[in-house]
Formats: structure tokens, sequence, C-alpha cells
């Protein structure tokens, strides 16, 4: 179980250019620019397409609350760039148009709505990560090690693995969408000398630390001095309770 590199791998990140001359002569007689370039996605799971039309092939999945650049309209889907850089087609009823302008109109192909708000959903850090940091950091302080820090990046790329493993009901470390968690950190530009991750189904946090400190590969994560920051996600599970991803990095 145990995840470590020293040297930063190679990663092949799959950039769908190819999706805007996808759209022919005929389909932009229908390209629309809109007022806004940020949209949220609305539906559980949204495939992105390679092309404007569900008979193109899907080549990604973004999820409830996902950020996406939208570029374009074309009939009744938009040219969209997800955060792991996949550029593509997703259908106008999922995802719902946010401008930043405080008090202004929202537009999406599903109508108007006022939202003054504008948050990134894998920002920040909810009590629960907190919570583990603190069980996390009170391992090491044991063994007398370092505390972790959060680094926001990192925290982002956590969120969205742990996302992923509940939304498509799978627990591995390799993603379908996302690759290992080393081609996913590289994919959200995270830079690193050492990373690990370790993940857990469970129905509380201290049990989760618990099993993985009776684990040897998750332990030597968790007490490894190579790391000095980390990233937490944590999603609600309806098979384990919880699912839980924590990444490590060395700088």
């Amino acid at each position: 179980m145990k995840r470590k590199i020293i040297l930063i791998s190679a990663l092949t990140i799959m950039m769908l250019f190819t999706s805007l001359n996808d759209l022919n002569t005929k389909a932009m007689t229908y390209y629309e620019e809109l007022d806004f370039v940020t949209g949220i996605v609305t539906a559980s799971a949204l495939n992105v397409r390679c092309g404007p039309g569900t008979k193109y092939k899907a080549i990604g999945i973004v999820y409830k609350n996902e950020y996406v650049r939208v570029f374009a309209k074309v009939g009744d889907w938009y040219v969209i760039q997800t955060d792991s850089d996949l550029i593509g087609a997703a259908s106008t009823k999922y995802i719902k148009g946010i401008t930043k302008n405080t008090g202004g109109s929202n537009t999406s192909g599903g109508g108007n709505s006022s939202d003054s708000s504008y948050s990134d959903p894998l920002s920040g850090y909810s009590n629960r990560e907190k919570e583990l940091l603190e069980l996390i950091n009170e391992q090491r302080a044991a063994y007398g090690l370092t505390a972790l820090s959060f680094d926001d990046e990192l925290q982002r790329v956590a969120k969205a693995k742990a996302q992923d493993l509940v939304a498509n009901n799978y627990f591995s470390h390799n993603s379908a969408i996302y690759g290992t968690p080393f081609e996913m950190m590289k994919s959200f530009g995270i830079t690193y000398k050492a990373a690990g991750e370790n993940i857990a189904g469970n129905s509380s946090l201290s049990g989760a630390v618990t099993a993985w400190m009776n684990s040897t590969g998750h332990r030597e994560n968790i007490l490894s001095n190579a790391y000095n920051y980390t990233g937490i996600g944590i999603v609600d599970s309806p098979t384990y309770g919880m699912v839980m991803v924590q990444m490590f990095i060395g700088r």
C-alpha cells in the first residue's frame, strides 16, 4: 500500500485540443460567446465528450460542485476545460454559469439565477479535515517529528481524489480518471521531491488513523521525515461512512 516517489516522473496529460477542431462548419453556426467564464457542475457525475453531442466519445468525468472554465456554447453544449486541463464538451443542462460580479446575474443553459458567492469547493479545510490533521500530527509528535502543514494546492488534489473514490465507487490508489496519485498531483501542478498517499474508508477519524498506524506502509507515510506538507480530503460514503484521502509531499 506504500506509495512513495523521490524523482519527479514524466506525466502524460490528456489535453483534447482536437475537440475544438471537431466543431465542424455546420456546428460552428451555433457558436455563442458567453458573459461568464466559470461554471459549476450540478449533476452527480457529468461526461466530458470530445465533441458537442452524445455521439461523441466520453473522455472524462466531472462531478457535482466542481468548477470548470467555459469557453463557448455550441447548440446545447459548452466547450469546457477542467482542473486537470482536459478540454471537451459537456451538456449545458448540468453546468450553471457563474459570474464574479457581486449581486450580478448568473447565466446558464438552464436559465438565470442570482448568486453573489464565488467559492471553490475543492479549496479550504473542513473541521473534519483539520481534526484528522491534528490526529496525524499527534502521531508524528510522539516520535519527535515536526508537524505537517496544509498545502492549499495539494488540498485541492486530495479533495478531488476523495470525491472520485465515492462518485465512482472504487477503493484504490489508481484512478481511471486521474491515474496514479503522482500523475494526479502533477496534473494539478504540484511539484515535490517526495510524495505519498494514504486512503481509508471508516466511520470515524480516529478509527482511520488507528488502521493506518497498524499498517506498515501507511504508518511509514505518516511518520516519514521526508514529508512536510499534506492535503486531506474527506467525503461522506454510503459504503464506509467516510472516505479519507491524505496526500503527502516533501519540498
